[in-house]
């Protein structure tokens, strides 16, 4: 592992790394806030999933996260949205490719030789990360936006025991019903539409539900309300009677701006949920 640089935040540390990563084969970069506790031991861990073109700093640098985990001695994890580099399959469109992973294993040409995302955030960087940092394994919660709102909902959903809640700021909801879904799960997964339910909110919602609390703010004012497809999860959630809260926040977008202004109540959500 390659630290590329490190420095003090809000009494902790913050610093962004470098791994050759087995998932993908390639070297992978992902950012890590350490919380001031951590100085006297683990502490538990909220993964932050991005979205769509960004990158590990992305919400490092925008979502306003750090001093409000810092105050509730939680680490940040920030991890990359997709493999990156030279020899890695890439597209012209913003919504495919480099910068767009959707947190699935690949299995097409000629994605499937890099785009390991699952197996990546699931895998390889839990291991780098527990095992190099002071970090509680049997503490861990997940939020994200956007399509990585996506992938912490499926992460969550599909790896029950895992993570003691999970959130996520204007998710891609419905993504089989939606063309922020359809297009690249037929890309990167074929196509043969039986395995997509498995990446997609609102069927894992229907099928299995969380084993915690969810808490989902999406803003009335996104630009992309229909290819998010808030509504098709706020009834899958209310059909199953899961625990937790679907909150729509009248004039927000879809922008870290909408982000920063609920991020505080994430954490204290996670960081609640992880004391239990």
């Amino acid at each position: 592992m390659k630290t590329i640089s490190e420095n003090r935040a809000f009494g902790g540390v913050q610093g962004v790394y470098s791994h050759e990563a087995r998932a993908t084969g390639c070297a992978m970069t992902f950012g890590l806030f350490l919380p001031p506790q951590a100085a006297r031991g683990p502490v538990p861990v909220l993964w932050y999933l991005s979205g769509l073109t960004c990158t590990h700093e992305n919400a490092m640098v925008k979502a306003g996260a750090q001093e409000h985990a810092a105050r509730r001695g939680l680490a940040l994890v920030f991890p990359d949205t997709s493999p990156r580099g030279e020899g890695v399959a890439d597209d012209d469109a913003y919504d495919l490719g480099q910068g767009a992973g959707f947190y699935v294993n690949a299995t097409q040409a000629p994605w499937a030789a890099h785009y390991r995302m699952w197996d990546y955030v699931t895998e390889d960087l839990p291991r780098v990360l527990f095992n190099n940092f002071p970090l509680d394994e049997a503490a861990q919660a997940i939020t994200g936006h956007s399509m990585g709102g996506h992938g912490a909902l499926t992460l969550a959903m599909r790896l029950p025991g895992r993570f003691a809640s999970v959130s996520a700021f204007a998710p891609i909801a419905n993504p089989v019903a939606s063309d922020w879904g359809r297009k690249q799960f037929a890309a990167y997964l074929g196509a043969d539409e039986s395995g997509w339910s498995e990446h997609d909110a609102t069927a894992l919602m229907r099928a299995r539900g969380f084993d915690g609390e969810v808490l989902i703010d999406q803003g009335t004012e996104d630009q992309f309300l229909d290819l998010l497809k808030p509504e098709s999860l706020a009834q899958a959630m209310a059909a199953r009677r899961q625990p937790g809260a679907f909150r729509m926040q009248a004039g927000y977008d879809h922008s870290y701006f909408f982000v920063s202004s609920f991020m505080a109540s994430h954490i204290r959500f996670h960081a609640r949920a992880l004391r239990r």
